[in-house]
């Protein structure tokens, strides 16, 4: 690793496009130029502008970070696919159009089951794997998903606040603090930002969502890379235990569970969980 960096801050990384096969992908990157990239993969309904700056940040200080909107999502070209395999199959698509041979991972929710299907397609391809508010492809309680973001939906609208409100942090006096925290980070980029999600393409990662819900459990014990798995405790929209199971599939890994939060626990917690997964990166 050099000490040539692309770009001091999250705040002013430029919006850039590669073409893999054929379409556009937006992505931005990061950090110092050199050393093993760690790409971000976001989570559902996500762009680029919903990633926390203190983690992007925090991680990029000593490390070269990618962020991507994958097929269909944001500014990128294409349409959604609606399974896991194909999202995996565009992520490793997107990296290898970037030239690169290895990478660290960090996915977050959707982005973490993306981030199982990259190993599990391309093991070659990842050094190290960071899985955040995720859990195994089959399992189980996926149907209640789409009740849990609707109702999330409702509420949000009449209290005119973003669904996430609802979804990613506890509604007690703390968790109300850090989603109001959370927020007003995501706000502070205010030129060169993403394109909104489009409603279908949201829908089409919900049905990817529930379709790995219900397929088979993955052998993951073939993904032998280290892996940092944490979620918040009370995960409204992927079970706590979820996590918990995925770490104990996964013959090399570590589990972090943070206390009073929930499915955005790695954001109500940054100031915990950067440093944590930093010292995971370079072990």
């Amino acid at each position: 690793m050099n000490d040539t960096r692309l770009t001091t801050t999250w705040h002013d990384a430029p919006t850039q496009f590669a073409k893999v096969d054929g379409l556009p992908f937006a992505y931005r990157e990061l950090g110092p130029v050199g050393g093993v990239p760690v790409v971000f993969l976001h989570h559902f309904t996500a762009v680029l502008d919903d990633w926390d700056p203190r983690v992007i940040d925090g991680v990029a200080a000593n490390h070269h970070v990618i962020t991507f909107d994958n097929r269909g999502v944001g500014a990128s070209g294409g349409t959604v696919p609606s399974d896991l395999e194909a999202m995996g199959a565009d992520a490793v698509a997107f990296i290898r159009a970037l030239g690169y041979d290895t990478v660290d991972l960090i996915g977050f929710s959707l982005g973490g089951a993306v981030a199982q299907m990259v190993a599990l397609q391309a093991p070659d391809l990842v050094r190290k794997i960071v899985l955040t508010g995720t859990g195994p492809r089959g399992g189980g309680g996926i149907d209640k998903m789409a009740r849990i973001v609707g109702w999330a939906y409702l509420k949000a609208a009449l209290a005119r606040k973003d669904p996430r409100h609802f979804l990613f942090f506890p509604r007690t006096t703390e968790g109300k603090r850090a989603a109001t925290e959370y927020f007003a980070r995501l706000a502070e980029r205010t030129e060169d930002r993403d394109q909104p999600i489009s409603p279908w393409a949201g829908v089409a990662q919900l049905r990817a969502i529930v379709r790995g819900g219900k397929t088979r459990p993955d052998d993951l014990s073939v993904i032998t890379q280290p892996a940092f798995v944490a979620n918040g405790d009370h995960d409204l929209m992927v079970a706590s235990e979820h996590s918990i199971d995925l770490a104990r599939r996964l013959p090399n890994s570590q589990l972090t569970i943070y206390p009073d939060s929930g499915h955005g626990g790695i954001f109500q917690y940054h100031r915990e969980f950067v440093p944590a997964v930093v010292e995971f990166l370079d072990a």
